[in-house]
């Protein structure tokens, strides 16, 4: 077992509570990988007026999230080089083959579910900031 997933045990519990096969921990760490940097990008979009329409700010952010997280398993997968046999214990894996992309995944799901959930209230936050009577 991966070193890493030794010192969570919230994804443990989790993975009992759900009767998963394998420690969630990794994914839910993904999936605020893709959901903070879209609140963040969003919002430096929205106040810097660069995309114009919803659906292109909704598409540009997905795709910040997406160069974020791929930018993360590059890092993630030079690391492993360098360390040569101990890869697989800090990559994580648990012997899942698509690791890396379902990390990606579950980082575009992040940003998809953060700006559908929370991109209204971010657009009142925003208004309410700037001094606006309606939402940007």
């Amino acid at each position: 077992m991966p070193l890493k997933m030794l010192r969570v045990p919230f994804g443990f519990w989790l993975q009992e509570v759900l009767a998963l096969d394998r420690n969630p921990y990794d994914r839910i760490g993904h999936f605020m990988q893709g959901l903070v940097p879209a609140l963040v990008a969003r919002e430096i979009l929205l106040r810097l007026r660069v995309v114009r329409g919803r659906g292109w700010l909704f598409f540009v952010v997905a795709c910040i999230c997406l160069a974020i997280s791929a930018l993360y398993e590059l890092i993630e997968w030079g690391a492993a080089v360098a360390l040569g046999q101990g890869a697989e214990a800090f990559l994580g894996t648990q012997g899942d083959p698509w690791d890396t992309q379902s990390d990606m995944a579950m980082a575009l799901v992040g940003a998809v579910v953060g700006q559908a959930l929370l991109g209204r209230w971010q657009d009142r936050q925003i208004g309410r900031l700037a001094g606006l009577r309606r939402p940007l």
